[in-house]
């Protein structure tokens, strides 16, 4: 464990590019599938494979992975830190732990979208859109400033 703490910056620097790009992929999942259900509602089905396709691209390459990432670096972070006794941490991650679960929720509704399956609205989709922003803002308040 000693050669790890040797390379806490390291693993803290991978850990915030995996974030970022998680992040990224969390912002572009839920306006696809926005543009996705508005194709298929339109019954434009080639626009709606199209939209299929790109989903599950962006989730093989960058969403799935870098989530994985994220809680490996995020974990071993942790356990370096020695911060299992802080609260601080203990909030991080139910809201990392919500944000995964978000991230099942999107994949699955992409699923559902590409077996031609609607249950939300155009508006509440839009809305369900600024889950990710919010997380994000709780988790860096967390993670940085530490309240407590």
């Amino acid at each position: 464990m000693d050669w790890l703490a040797g390379a806490y910056l390291w693993i803290v620097a991978a850990h915030v590019i995996v974030v970022i790009f998680w992040m990224a992929g969390m912002f572009m999942l839920p306006r696809y599938l926005v543009y996705h259900q508005e194709a298929l509602a339109a019954g434009r089905a080639e626009e709606a494979a199209l939209w299929t396709l790109r989903e599950t691209k962006l989730r093989r390459i960058i969403l799935t992975p870098a989530m994985v990432a994220v809680w490996v670096l995020g974990l071993t972070l942790a356990t370096i830190g020695q911060h299992w006794g802080e609260g601080w941490l203990h909030a991080k991650l139910l809201f990392v732990l919500l944000l995964s679960g978000y991230h099942g929720w999107a994949v699955g509704y992409a699923r559902r979208l590409a077996r031609g399956e609607m249950r939300l609205t155009g508006r509440t989709l839009r809305m369900v859109n600024e889950v990710p922003a919010l997380m994000a803002i709780v988790i860096v308040v967390l993670a940085f400033v530490k309240p407590f």
